[in-house]
This record gives C-alpha cells, sequence and structure tokens, in this order.
C-alpha cells in the first residue's frame, strides 16, 4: 500500500477545513513554507494529519522532546492505522557523552545504556521509509545526528526468496557481515540461530516475530514468519528483505580504503603531536587508534565506531553527516511541531557538540575526523527542507520570516470551547489550596496536572499528597522515554488523579 488511509469517526470542524483546504493548497502550489497557527487544543494534528492523507507523500515530523514525540506517535497510528506510522527518538535511556577536562587532567569515558525497544523502532522506521511511501515517521530533534550512510545501508541488505538457489553457508556469512550474532542458546534482536537445514533471523525491525528460513539442498525451500516466543510458525512467504543489525554499517570492498584512510591520519596527527613537543597526546592517540582499527579489521565493528563516520561513508572532511532525513525521498513533507521550540533547539545542537569534540580532539583522544560525527548545522538542515508546515500557537520569527507571511489561522476549536479563565492566588497556603482544589475535580471524576519549577519539587509535591491519600505521580526528564509514555497513558485511563511535573506539561 502507498496511499495514506486517515481512518476516523470525527470530520473537521471550526476553523479545521479552511486550514487543511489552505495548507494542502500550498504545497500542491509549491509553497516551500507554510505556519499553522492554531490555539492550543483546535486540533491541529487532526489537521495535519488530513493535510499529510491530502498530499500523499513520505513525512517527518520533528518534535522537541520526547514525551509529546511519543504522544503524537500515538495520535497519528489511531489515524492511520494502514499506514506506517513510526517512532524515531534518541535510543539512549542514559548518556554521557565521552569528554575531557583540561583543567583537572580527566577523561570520561563515554557511558550509556541503550533502550532496545527504540533501537528496534529505528530500525523500523529506516525501514519503512526504504520501503514504502505511505510512511509517517515522528521524529525528536535526535533526527539531525548522524545515523550511516543510507545507500550503505541498502547496500548491506538481503533479499531472500524462496526457491532462490544459493548455500546455507553464504546466507549465515552475508547475516554475519550485516553485523547479526550467531547464537544458538539465547534467541534475541540481531541474533541468527541455525539448526541443520534452517536458518532462523530475529530482524533488527522486529518485535516477537523471526524470520525462518528452510533450506533443501541448496535451494530455499520455504520461508515462514514466527513467533519468536511459542515458536509458532505466522504465516508463509515467498519473499523478505533483511537490513543490516546497525545503521553504522560499511561494505566489504570499502573497508580496507576506510582503514587505510584513518592509518593516514593518524600519522599526520602523531606527526603534529610530536612536532608541538606533546608526546603524551601523540602516544595516546596512537594507541586508541591502533586499538579500534584492529577491531575494526576483525569485527567491522568498535566501540565509538560513529567517530570513524566520515572515513568508513567516504565523505570529505566537513561534509555534513548522513542523517535520517537522507533516508526519505526528495519529495518528503516536513512538519515542525511547536516550532517556536523546535527551531531554536536543532540551532542550538552543532555549537554544543562541537566544542566538546574540540577539546577531546586537542588532547589526543580523538582524530580531527571525529568532529565530523556531528549533528547537521541549522544551515545543512535548511538545504535539506523540501517542504514544511510549522506548527505552533506562538510561530518565531524565523517561521514567519521564512512563510512570506503564508499563516494559516485555526482560532476557532472543534469543541467550541474558549480558554479557561486563569486566576492569580497568593503563595501563602498554596499547597493547601492546591489540596482543596484536587479534592473537588477528583469528586467530579477530573484529572489534575500540576507543574512546580524543580523536579525535586515535584517529586516532594507528590510524596506529600501521597501520604495524604492522594493518588498523585510526577513526571520529569529524569523517567525513562517509554515509562513516561506509560504514565501518561494510567492517567487517561484514571489509574492516578494528580500529574505533577515541570517543564514536560508545557507543550502538547
Amino acid at each position: 500500500m502507498d496511499k495514506f488511509t486517515l481512518q476516523t469517526d470525527f470530520t473537521p470542524k471550526g476553523d479545521q477545513p479552511k486550514a487543511i483546504e489552505e495548507l494542502t493548497e500550498g504545497a500542491l502550489k509549491g509553497f516551500d513554507h507554510q505556519v499553522l497557527l492554531g490555539v492550543t487544543g483546535s486540533g491541529k494534528t487532526f489537521t495535519i494529519a488530513n493535510v499529510v492523507a491530502n498530499l500523499n507523500r513520505p513525512t517527518l515530523v520533528v518534535v522537541h522532546n520526547k514525551t509529546l514525540t511519543a504522544q503524537l506517535y500515538g495520535e497519528f497510528r489511531e489515524l492511520f492505522p494502514e499506514n506506517a506510522v513510526e517512532f524515531f527518538v534518541s535510543f539512549y535511556d542514559y548518556y554521557q557523552p565521552e569528554a575531557y577536562l583540561p583543567q583537572t587532567d580527566t577523561y570520561i569515558e563515554k557511558d550509556s545504556m541503550i533502550n532496545d525497544d527504540i533501537d528496534r523502532m529505528r530500525h523500523s522506521a529506516t525501514r519503512a521509509v526504504l520501503e514504502r511511501r505511505d510512511t509517517i515517521v515522528v521524529a525528536s530533534v535526535s533526527c539531525i545526528y548522524g545515523i550511516g550512510s543510507p545507500e550503505d545501508y541498502m547496500a548491506m541488505h538481503l533479499i531472500v526468496e524462496e526457491g532462490m538457489s544459493t548455500e546455507r553457508d553464504a546466507i549465515i556469512r552475508r547475516l554475519v557481515e550485516m553485523l547479526y550474532e550467531r547464537s544458538e542458546t539465547e534467541f534475541k534482536r540481531g541474533n541468527i540461530r541455525v539448526r541443520g537445514d534452517i536458518v532462523e533471523v530475529y530482524p533488527s525491525f522486529s518485535q516477537y516475530r523471526g524470520i525462518r528460513i528452510e533450506f533443501f539442498g541448496d535451494e530455499i525451500d520455504a520461508i515462514y514468519e514466527f513467533d519468536t516466543l511459542t515458536g509458532e510458525r505466522i504465516k508463509r512467504l515467498t519473499k523478505v528483505t533483511l537490513y543490516p543489525n546497525s545503521h553504522w554499517i560499511t561494505p566489504g570492498e570499502r573497508l580496507e580504503p576506510a582503514l587505510k584512510s584513518i592509518e593516514e591520519e593518524l600519522e599526520e596527527r602523531i606527526e603534529y603531536f610530536l612536532k608541538h613537543g606533546k608526546n603524551i597526546e601523540a602516544q595516546r592517540i596512537e594507541q586508541r587508534t591502533r586499538f579500534d582499527l584492529e577491531l575494526l579489521r576483525e569485527f567491522g565493528y568498535c566501540h565509538g565506531i560513529e567517530n570513524y563516520s566520515r572515513h568508513l561513508s567516504g565523505r570529505a572532511p566537513g561534509e555534513p553527516p548522513y542523517t535520517l532525513i537522507d533516508y526519505f525521498p526528495d519529495d518528503y513533507l516536513l512538519v515542525v511541531d511547536e516550532s517556536h521550540v523546535t527551531i531554536p533547539q536543532i540551532g542550538g545542537m552543532y555549537a554544543g557538540d562541537r566544542s566538546r569534540k574540540q577539546t577531546l580532539v586537542e588532547h589526543g583522544f580523538r582524530l580531527p575526523s571525529a568532529l565530523d560525527n556531528r549533528p547537521l548545522t541549522f544551515q545543512e538542515f535548511e538545504q535539506r527542507v523540501h517542504q514544511a508546515i510549522y506548527v505552533s500557537a506562538t510561530p518565531g520569527p524565523y517561521e514567519l520570516e521564512k512563510s512570506g507571511g503564508r499563516v494559516v489561522e485555526q482560532i476557532i476549536r472543534p469543541t467550541g470551547l474558549i480558554d479557561p479563565r486563569m486566576t492569580v492566588r497568593p503563595v501563602a497556603g498554596q499547597v493547601e489550596d492546591l489540596l482543596g482544589e484536587i479534592k473537588k475535580r477528583v469528586e467530579k471524576g477530573e484529572r489534575v496536572l500540576v507543574t512546580t519549577l524543580t523536579k525535586k519539587m515535584a517529586e516532594d509535591l507528590t510524596d506529600y499528597y501521597t501520604e495524604l491519600g492522594v493518588r498523585a505521580r510526577y513526571l520529569h526528564s529524569d523517567i525513562d522515554t517509554l515509562e513516561r509514555v506509560k504514565i501518561l497513558r494510567d492517567l487517561r485511563m484514571g489509574k492516578f488523579d494528580v500529574l505533577i511535573g515541570v517543564n514536560l506539561l508545557r507543550e502538547g
């Protein structure tokens, strides 16, 4: 299927029909930048969904935080159940970037914890973009960070067809080249398992679904999708496409030239340090880089492989990295949600990343080419925009300027509701006053959102109200991405009444 099918019982109301028509018409007329100025609660997501269905183009929705990304992902999935709606955020549950503090001579090694579910969803997203046009990817700003070349990713994929003539061992070798690991005991995502004439693959993009390839001699006799928990067959397939187990992958024929290029840069760097009397830095960069080179030669992978991405992808010095945007076709539609926050966030990513890496390079922890493992600059991001719709209740000067006054307003809500009345109360006794208001709302079966100034304050207030018998939970950035989604779902389901948080409650 390559056509978006919007499935909903709702029909556009209020200002929505006019906004949908104007945005669709603007895109078809070739306007590169448009603004949807919609008040909170006016159904901007529903409007965008209708525009996407009308234009029928692959769409990237960029959002400024993970919680809102998950919320929009859920909404688009409900609206487009038959299409590919994907989720793309940073896959780190915890991330301490590599850094060096010259003042105290302290090296901080990169430390991270990858969330396997989110990594799977990232693979699912790139697969959908490469295979079908009816795809919406809802992504955080991490989509402007490098993830490896789409050409290399596609070059290393494997198509398996029923009746195909090939040796079992050739398929296994190819899967190992694609960074799948052979395991006869544990079978998890990214593993292959061999049992006689049967090869089982747990694809990088799959959840609880494996691929079983059955051989008869040197011919593929049958291909099945099966349940990885029970082992039961789900359906027979005539053809399946398997993608690499990592976005950072280099075809074998280009690995040797890349390693040679890294060695040449290493020699230049050693010479530079020795010339400037920096013997420790020279020894450090040689030891670290040669260790990585050995791992790359032996396994095609090493810890921190992204720092060699310029060499491995064959890019020139200073050339932009490949990002999720490069996986999209040229005519894709970009939607920037809460653009007044998201646009400045995109603009600020490059500078912070470069200053940290510059220190690592100067002190011999990384080669200068590591500076090219970076997010896009704002100018590079702009160059990759085909057509954009900026969505906000308060669009910033950038969006207004780029759109040239092409602003579509959505002021009247479909529900007809007006903005709530704001009241300011004294600080004295605010906690008890809030408790009284909470009790009134709970009696009516309603929910309460409370914003605080700090994370600690949110936690303490939650503990205090919980002791008083209030069903309260807190929500802030220290909570894992998927756990945040669960908390918001529990609030909607009525499992608790009061949600206390900081900035996460501000937008969307």
